[in-house]
């Protein structure tokens, strides 16, 4: 099979950010997907989310699982970090990383069989430990690789392409992440880059584990009537709770209040995430409302996307293991071997 490269040579007048790189800077290859897959369309908010929230490719590590959603981290960034794990186990390669170099912004691109089935334990793990990281599932609730069956997420009585009935509940990984200790939450929908692209960028910025579930309709195997997760069933059920708008603190702050009324939302390093409400009532901040809101909506068939709840509070597993402040890839072996005498201070003081 033969990939195909973009040009590497780019128009002098293409507008840079503020850390000197264009839009184009932050592609990849050219995608091997089915054409009109969700998956292309999420890359792409990605690479519009970094470029505008000014992230050196360098410093970003990108890593994924197996399955059709693993494959994307290869057509965006193309010159960041990158590290393909085995099926289901991103997160912990992920952990490993982060523990070792706390220095780099993370991003975790899975699918709902990559997540939901063999990973389901990693999922749910690297919530709660609060591991400082962007994990985007790519949801379409089947298989893509192997032939469009039914994944851990799809509806209990949406119909597969062939005609067969889903028995089985599905697992909601919002809902999961929620209850796992997850910081940081959203779902989207792969078309509407108008709210995924400003969910993404607050969710690199925020300090420990933020999850996004994007619904991203499968046009080979999943995007027919009956399913509930094709194009037209997500555009008739959706209903959005707010509409994001993300500033890192380096930008001033303007917001049009005519819209609708606005919750600031402040994070640990002075950015602000400013939510303009659009359901009545709706308070991201407040967790059990959250939980609420989703279980109503799931209720009546409903897809609740925009941030569904954020702690402003949060800290990340490096504040919760009290770790050196310096990333461990850079410690001399003085620092991480200090000798028998402070192993013997250690020991003694778990006496």
């Amino acid at each position: 099979m033969t990939y195909l490269t973009k040009p590497k040579l780019h128009h002098p007048t293409l507008k840079k950010n503020k850390v000197g790189y264009t839009r184009r800077d932050y592609e990849g290859r050219v995608s091997t997907l089915c054409a009109g897959c969700g998956h292309d369309s999420i890359s792409a908010a990605i690479i519009e989310a970094c470029w505008e929230l000014d992230v050196q490719p360098h410093r970003l590590a990108k890593l994924s699982g197996i399955g059709c959603s693993s494959k994307t981290p290869d057509y965006f960034l193309g010159n960041s970090h990158g590290f393909n794990t085995v099926h289901g186990r991103m997160p912990s390669v992920l952990t490993g990383a982060n523990l070792a170099n706390r220095d780099l912004v993370y991003l975790g691109v899975s699918g709902d069989g990559d997540s939901a089935s063999i990973g389901l334990g990693q999922f749910a793990h690297v919530m709660r430990r609060g591991v400082n990281m962007l994990y985007i599932l790519e949801n379409n609730g089947v298989y893509g690789l192997t032939k469009g069956q039914f994944s851990a997420t799809a509806d209990a009585g949406s119909k597969a392409k062939r005609g067969a009935i889903n028995k089985d509940a599905a697992i909601d990984t919002v809902s999961l992440a929620l209850i796992m200790g997850a910081t940081f939450i959203a779902r989207s929908f792969s078309g509407d880059k108008k709210q995924l692209t400003p969910l993404i960028k607050a969710g690199l910025a925020h300090e420990g584990a933020a999850f996004i579930d994007v619904i991203s309709p499968c046009v080979a195997f999943n995007n027919h009537l009956g399913s509930t997760k094709s194009y037209d069933y997500f555009r008739e059920h959706n209903e959005s709770v707010n509409r994001l708008d993300f500033w890192p603190n380096r930008e001033a702050i303007n917001i049009d209040y005519s819209e609708g009324s606005v919750i600031d939302v402040p994070q640990h390093d002075g950015s602000v995430i400013k939510l303009r409400k659009t359901a009545t009532g709706y308070d991201p901040t407040d967790r059990i409302n959250a939980q609420t809101h989703i279980s109503q909506a799931a209720a009546k068939g409903e897809v609740l996307t925009g941030l569904l709840y954020v702690n402003p509070d949060s800290e990340d597993l490096h504040a919760h293991l009290n770790t050196f402040p310096t990333a461990f890839n850079t410690l001399a072996e003085k620092d991480l071997c200090p000798g028998s005498g402070m192993l013997e201070k250690i020991n003694a003081s778990l006496r």
